[in-house]
């Protein structure tokens, strides 16, 4: 997966701009959760670095991780062959294509979580140890949704 290549460069610039793009999509969809971590000084969302790096392969079974991949790659297979995001709009709840697929996952995993968040972490790091314990407790399908939802609402806005 070269598309993985830059989240191995020394000066992080890639995981920086992918961290910065999930803290968006959160302060877009719930402004509630993303000022709790505000005061938690979290909203740079480090607690899913790792979700980051290893693009979900942690957190879900091996198959799920292909699923969950297996449609990222259909969206930039679409962006690659020029299928315009105008086509997508045209099709009533559709979500268009979009190179940041795992981003919207990753903050999707974040929303599923929020009450807990926010109701019971003080802590960047009580986030980051509840996100590395997601692993085996998610449901690749009611992510992808999720996602998908996130995309449908906020693709033109980020």
């Amino acid at each position: 997966m070269s598309k993985a290549r830059h989240n191995f460069r020394l000066d992080e610039v890639g995981i920086r701009r992918q961290l910065s793009m999930v803290s968006k999509i959160i302060k877009y969809k719930d402004i509630r959760l993303y000022r709790h971590l505000e005061n938690l000084e979290a909203e740079d969302c480090f607690f899913v670095y790792r979700m980051v790096v290893v693009l979900f392969r942690r957190e879900l079974t091996f198959e799920q991780t292909l699923c969950l991949w297996e449609v990222m790659w259909a969206d930039q297979a679409a962006i690659r062959t020029g299928i315009a995001k105008a086509t997508w709009g045209r099709i009533r709840l559709r979500a268009p294509p979009t190179e940041d697929l795992l981003l919207y996952a990753i903050a999707a995993s974040v929303l599923q979580r929020r009450k807990t968040i926010i109701e019971e972490y003080s802590g960047m790091d009580e986030i980051m140890k509840e996100c590395n314990s997601m692993a085996g407790r998610l449901d690749v399908w009611k992510l992808l949704d999720d996602a998908h939802d996130l995309v449908v609402n906020l693709h033109d806005k980020i």
